[in-house]
């Protein structure tokens, strides 16, 4: 076997689990010899990982856009999709037709394919609804995927996401509507856990974004930052003001805006699978991201228009290979550091203390979960000490 140190590995290793917390990780030979089990599960000798999070997607949606890919590959940009009515707001449309149940049929099946590739933790961001009746609508309809599929659920508010048409050539004003109504109800209801943005220069503006980050600070919920994907509009440095748990894409942040985000304690999300979508050739500066010791994760960032990705196994094989992570930075991302971009410090590692999310893998070393590229190689799936999906 090659070496695996770089990962942690444990060979021939044992995992301990009482009442949904791990109280022993080890070599099976430490196991203590008094140690006593009213159930005993073999893996075969399959590798065990941190149950996956996946800690940035738009999976609660109506409707797909794969005419927009069709013209994406005739030359249209993503700006002039967007300008033409198209992206973001044609999901707008679908999604506020939709009722909940609707909305929980179309999603359930996404949500089960990232439980089969080893998801045991997946933030659901609002977005496609931009009023506030239907952006608690999608939150409400994302609870409700966690519950009935045994999956654990953040949801974020992403109420500024986009203009509504009934907001058009008015941003301020729908800024003030989302930091008065949206903000306010959905912390009333909790059924928001973060707030994020897109500050971008066909999303909104900087100074947009703080009041939308203000307001959420006001009602004691912790930010998020779409940043610096498609121009560098200092979206790094200002997620870093406010102490955001992640900054994501940043195919075009500075390294002051790194360095600001090292120091804020700010997770920098990488998301290969809208940079593949839409053919970009910027890559995020993932040395300056290394140089400045700031954590990297990965996610699917499953949306209908730019990463319609289900699978982190496959965005790990992405991100190796377009931005040149290794296949254990790619393994820390979709785990450790993905739970640190949703403020979650109880899983992520297998260690004890730490929640039982564990992926059970039919691969021979770890690289191959990077190495491998569409493969369905997931075994099992145990949450909380429970098996949501059993072996294989």
């Amino acid at each position: 076997m090659r070496d695996v140190d770089g990962y942690g590995a444990i060979p021939d290793g044992a995992l301990g689990i009482r009442g949904g917390i791990i109280v022993f990780a080890g070599a099976s030979h430490d196991v203590p010899r008094d140690a006593t089990a009213t159930h005993a599960i073999d893996a075969q000798r399959r590798w065990a990982t941190p149950g996956l999070v996946d800690c940035h997607t738009h999976v609660v949606y109506a409707g797909n856009r794969a005419g927009e890919f069709e013209q994406r590959l005739e030359g249209a940009s993503y700006a002039d999709i967007a300008a033409a009515g198209g992206g973001i707001r044609a999901t707008v449309a679908a999604t506020r037709a939709a009722d909940d149940a609707t909305l929980v049929a179309a999603s359930a099946p996404r949500v089960r394919a990232m439980i089969d590739q080893g998801t045991t933790t997946v933030e659901i961001k609002s977005g496609y609804g931009l009023d506030t009746a239907n952006e608690l609508k999608q939150l409400r309809v994302a609870r409700a995927l966690g519950a009935a599929l045994d999956v654990d659920v953040k949801t974020t508010l992403l109420a500024a996401h986009a203009l509504p048409p009934e907001y058009a050539d008015r941003a301020d004003a729908y800024i003030d509507y989302v930091c008065g109504e949206t903000i306010p109800a959905a912390a009333r209801e909790g059924v928001a856990d973060a707030v994020d943005a897109f500050c971008e220069t066909i999303g909104f503006t900087a100074q947009q974004t703080r009041r939308v980050f203000e307001a959420a600070r006001a009602h004691g919920l912790p930010v998020k930052l779409h940043a610096d994907q498609l121009s560098d509009t200092e979206g790094a440095r200002l997620a870093a003001d406010f102490g955001a748990l992640s900054a994501d894409h940043l195919e075009y942040t500075n390294d002051a805006g790194i360095a600001a985000m090292a120091k804020a304690g700010t997770v920098a999300v990488l998301l290969p699978g809208a940079f593949y979508a839409l053919r970009e050739t910027r890559v995020p500066p993932v040395d300056g991201l290394r140089r400045h010791c700031v954590p990297i994760a990965i996610s699917t960032d499953c949306n209908p228009g730019t990463s319609p990705a289900t699978s982190l196994p496959l965005m790990m094989s992405m991100a190796c290979t377009l931005f040149r992570l290794t296949p254990s930075e790619a393994l820390a991302g979709a785990t450790r550091n993905a739970a640190r971009a949703l403020g979650l410090a109880d899983r992520g590692t297998l260690t004890v203390g730490r929640r039982a999310d564990v992926a059970l893998w039919n691969i021979d070393e770890p690289a191959e979960l990077a190495y491998r590229i569409g493969a369905q190689a997931c075994a099992g799936v145990i949450r909380a000490g429970r098996f949501v999906r059993s072996l294989d």
